[in-house]
């Protein structure tokens, strides 16, 4: 059945850009690193509808990350979001979000990514974690486009804290989480992503299986006279995660070999899920 798009307004730009002189000084001090939590986000009846709208796991055009440093799946092309929610990240894309973003974090030039890569739709399942990492630095299709500010947008109802799934901020020395934060329904939160503004969330999802931990996850980039220094994301092994801290290593070294056959060839995300899941599948 055809989605139906009700909600006139989604986002009160004017409001949120009236707040931002007593934001701005919040982000940009904030500590581990800069960053922004923005509750009541969206307009009320947009948030409701884009998370009815959120397709399921079990959907067509779903990525499916599964290694050792991440369980998670995705959802990046336009062409298969549900109406609305593509209302919603074209909004967030919009040239006056992005220079809402740059006032708020202090970064000019910001340029939103329409190719949504390694963004789009996040869902965890129950079981579902992302170990703590900092980001890749350079967009894998565009060289010259470094990765400056993310933006997340939760859409989880009635989300129990017992499930855990909290977004963890930590110290750019991981020696400790500075900063946790719940990703309850219509939260958006907004961080610098630097060589070492590490976060994730490690620790496996434990909600209902009927469950899923649900958000809109957009990246924004500068482009840069001089090609940046290219780094795969970077996972890192907390303090206390001991011998487990080899495997995410390893499993680190593999990413970023793949990230270099991705960039050389124009391979996508969508193709690589494919092939694990035809290897998994003969696994079983």
């Amino acid at each position: 059945m055809p989605e139906t798009i009700t909600a006139t307004r989604i986002i009160d730009l004017d409001l949120w850009e009236g707040r931002l002189p007593k934001l701005v000084d919040g982000y940009r001090t904030a500590k581990p690193f800069p960053h922004a939590v923005l509750d009541n986000f969206l307009d009320v009846a947009s948030a409701e509808q884009a998370q009815q709208a959120f397709p399921r796991v079990q959907d067509q055009g779903w990525i499916h990350y599964v290694h050792v440093n991440e369980k998670k799946h995705g959802l990046n092309k336009m062409d298969r979001l549900p109406p609305y929610l593509r209302e919603v990240i074209l909004k967030l894309n919009s040239d006056r979000f992005v220079r809402f973003l740059e006032k708020l974090t202090g970064i000019q030039g910001l340029h939103a990514d329409d190719m949504l890569e390694g963004g789009g739709l996040h869902q965890s399942q129950r079981g579902g974690f992302l170990n703590i990492h900092a980001d890749f630095t350079v967009h894998p299709h565009k060289r010259n486009w470094k990765r400056r500010v993310n933006v997340l947008v939760y859409l989880n109802k009635n989300w129990q804290t017992e499930w855990g799934g909290d977004l963890e901020l930590w110290e750019r020395d991981m020696s400790a989480c500075g900063q946790k934060i719940a990703p309850v329904f219509n939260r958006c939160v907004v961080f610098n992503t630097d060589e070492d503004s590490y976060h994730g969330l490690p620790d496996p999802i434990q909600c209902p299986e009927e469950e899923t931990r649900k958000s809109i996850a957009l990246y924004y980039f500068t482009v840069e006279e001089k090609a940046p220094s290219l780094r795969t994301t970077n996972y890192r092994a907390r303090p206390t995660d001991g011998a487990k801290g080899i495997a995410i290593w390893l499993d680190k070294q593999a990413i970023s070999v793949y990230t270099r056959v991705k960039r050389t060839f124009g391979l996508n995300d969508d193709f690589m899920s494919k092939v694990l899941n035809i290897f998994s599948s003969k696994r079983k």
